[in-house]
């Protein structure tokens, strides 16, 4: 099998009947080689120099991606595993809503790729710094290592529900979601 996009698209679709979640958990190839993909920070997927042209495959492949515990992103099928670049976060998250209130709300983002996440405990969020910088990173955990960054707009809305609470004799700041505090930022 080649590393054509398409090709991997079709074999994966052979495999599973609902592409929705497959179970690349169980599926442990040898490493096919190095693809010429990347994924770059604002959420582009380019194949070659070129802009994945079909929607379609970008789904698909959101959902045969892991990371490893080396930190390299793989595309993984039954037979094959393809190494690819990853410049930030593989997906975005965007249009956050919040249903409820108080400890009690959820949050939820939809992804670049079409998914609806709430943050609780399958996808918990974390907000860390960019290296060498302050700019916040705030990004949920997806699956298999494969994280979601919020967008600029959706952090924004994110901090319309920051509340402070007191945790060890200091002030914290962060949301409620499922029941969950999420820590985001130290408190004045």
């Amino acid at each position: 099998m080649s590393m054509n996009p398409d090709n991997l698209a079709k074999q994966v679709g052979e495999t599973v009947k609902k592409v929705v979640n497959p179970p690349i958990d169980q599926w442990d190839p040898e490493l096919s080689g190095d693809m010429d993909l990347r994924i770059s920070r604002d959420g582009q997927w380019i194949f070659k120099g070129e802009p994945l042209a079909r929607e379609a495959i970008v789904r698909l492949f959101s959902t045969i991606l892991r990371r490893e515990s080396d930190g390299e992103y793989y595309l993984v099928t039954p037979v094959e595993k393809w190494r690819i670049q990853v410049e930030d976060a593989p997906l975005l998250a965007h249009s956050l809503t919040v249903t409820g209130e108080s400890d009690r709300q959820v949050i939820s983002l939809t992804t670049n790729v079409g998914e609806t996440l709430e943050i609780g405990q399958d996808h918990p969020l974390e907000v860390t710094t960019y290296p060498g910088s302050d700019e916040p990173r705030p990004v949920v955990k997806v699956r298999h290592g494969v994280e979601a960054r919020l967008v600029t707009a959706a952090y924004y809305d994110l901090a319309e529900h920051v509340v402070e609470r007191n945790e060890d004799g200091h002030p914290v700041l962060g949301v409620f979601s499922h029941g969950i505090f999420y820590k985001i930022g130290q408190g004045g």
